[in-house]
């Protein structure tokens, strides 16, 4: 793999040092099945060879290099003015794929804080016993974990002392700098994480009636529903002869035409689709599996899709980024900036 990379001798040659130049041809060859570009392969071969020099500078052996070491490294390239951008996520990659394949032992989790500890038991109670999603938990946590943070700081964590006018400093503090859809969600992670802590018994106070609301003024004015002729422009300003369009498009039908929230297209896999059935199963919020018609003309473009655009990948989800490494969406704000540059195209 790295010779077909790289047809210099002399750069070829650079490449060979150190304990990780055995492992540069596999770990080539892993992103490339990932969808990276060929000048991005090399990038990061680049990288990784650097660093196999250092640690070989360095003494340092395979089995002792740690995210710590890599910090050293790159601290020292940054002396150097050699460090550039995209350089630390590269070996943070590398390293987690050592660990992966068994190059490395694989270093234990470091024992969690009692925030920590605090926020991922939220979290499964969500998942578990909620039945929530995934993505609803990517939106909760990250605002608990912030206010017990400000709220306890280098203090002894005591859910047992919280007080209503922490929560209302809390949101007075941040709700003022997001948008009102975001400050709604704020307030309801925290009213779901106060009723949690009550059903635990952590708390004696009803401190989710605490949680002040939030003005949504913003959005008094906004339509309901877009026309079926904005919405007909919208469509046709897809470019169905690219891979990126053939996907936008199958993806805006789907919410047009079947009226999906965003977190049920991501979520859609290919076996979810029957298609001698002509039907499709959404998995929807609270885990539940909902079979629903499939339109043909939707059932065409999800098909053109699959057929001409959608990337070769290990992933069963339908819908697939367009940049390595390729898999399914990370969470619904994706389909919100696709529908959003589309609204803008045609506006």
């Amino acid at each position: 793999m790295i010779n077909q990379l790289f047809t210099l001798p002399s750069t070829i040659e650079r490449l060979r040092h150190g304990p990780l130049s055995v492992h540069l041809d596999a770990y080539a060859a892993a992103i490339a099945q990932q969808g990276y570009a060929r000048h991005s392969i090399r990038t990061q071969v680049v990288v990784i060879a650097d660093l196999s020099r250092w640690l070989q500078h360095k003494h340092i052996s395979l089995q002792d290099l740690d995210g710590k070491a890599v910090d050293r490294f790159l601290q020292h390239h940054q002396r150097q003015s050699r460090v550039c951008r995209g350089d630390a996520g590269i070996l943070s990659r590398f390293l987690a794929w050592l660990g992966q394949t068994g190059v490395v032992e694989q270093h234990r989790e470091p024992v969690e804080s009692p925030r920590q500890n605090v926020t991922h038991r939220f979290g499964r109670y969500l998942l578990q016993e909620r039945g929530l999603s995934t993505a609803t938990l990517q939106n909760y946590v990250p605002f608990i974990d912030q206010f017990l943070s400000e709220r306890f700081r280098s203090k002894t964590l005591n859910l047992s002392t919280l007080r209503a006018a922490d929560i209302t400093g809390f949101v007075q503090r941040h709700a003022h700098r997001f948008s009102p859809g975001r400050a709604k969600l704020l307030v309801t992670a925290l009213r779901s994480f106060f009723r949690y802590l009550r059903y635990r018994g952590e708390i004696s106070l009803d401190l989710a009636a605490c949680v002040p609301t939030v003005p949504n003024w913003s959005r008094s004015t906004w339509p309901k529903f877009l026309p079926p002729g904005t919405v007909q422009r919208v469509l046709s300003r897809c470019d169905r002869q690219a891979p990126l369009g053939r996907r936008n498009y199958a993806i805006l039908l789907l919410l047009a035409r079947l009226g999906l929230r965003a977190g049920e297209v991501v979520a859609l896999n290919l076996e979810d689709i029957d298609w001698e059935a002509g039907q499709m199963t959404v998995h929807g919020k609270g885990g539940r599996s909902i079979p629903m018609p499939l339109p043909t003309d939707v059932g065409e473009a999800v098909a053109a899709y699959l057929r001409s655009g959608r990337p070769r990948c290990s992933s069963r989800r339908v819908f697939i980024r367009a940049k390595a490494p390729l898999g399914g969406f990370a969470s619904s704000v994706a389909i919100s900036v696709i529908v959003m540059r589309a609204l803008k195209e045609q506006a």
